[in-house]
């Protein structure tokens, strides 16, 4: 009889933690049905042609700008690999040069890019960009 007892005594936790893990509802991590996706990661746009020089405007002599005068752009690529929703973020040096940020965003609308790629698929992909204005 003090064997029952102590087996019974020794079981009932062991019951008691079962039935608290049966009477949880499964979480949606555990169905064996859901599908997983493994990414290969994301591939970059790249560069494949670019205008090869922007002519200032008349108005504008090289020497007055400055040597080393950037323009910050934001972009995206889409899956064609065209540069669309172009903004300046950090224009030449001045308003003096609007003209100059313009023929930038001219060249720019003129690229054409590999499209970034995720698992080998075309995506589009937002990118920044700073033009180097060389005299």
């Amino acid at each position: 009889m003090r064997r029952i007892l102590a087996a019974s005594l020794l079981l009932s936790p062991m019951l008691f933690a079962a039935s608290a893990i049966a009477s949880q509802p499964a979480s949606e991590d555990s169905t064996p049905n859901k599908a997983v996706r493994i990414s290969s990661g994301v591939t970059p746009p790249k560069i494949t042609y670019a205008p090869h020089s922007i002519v200032n405007p008349s108005d504008l002599l090289s020497s007055t700008i400055p040597q080393d005068t950037q323009v910050e752009l934001k972009l995206t690529v889409d899956k064609a690999g065209v540069a669309k929703d172009i903004q300046v973020v950090k224009s030449a040096v001045n308003s003096a040069y609007v003209q100059l940020d313009e023929r930038v965003l001219d060249a720019v609308r003129q690229m054409r890019f590999t499209p970034a790629r995720l698992d080998d698929e075309a995506i589009e992909y937002p990118l920044s960009l700073k033009v180097e204005v060389i005299r």
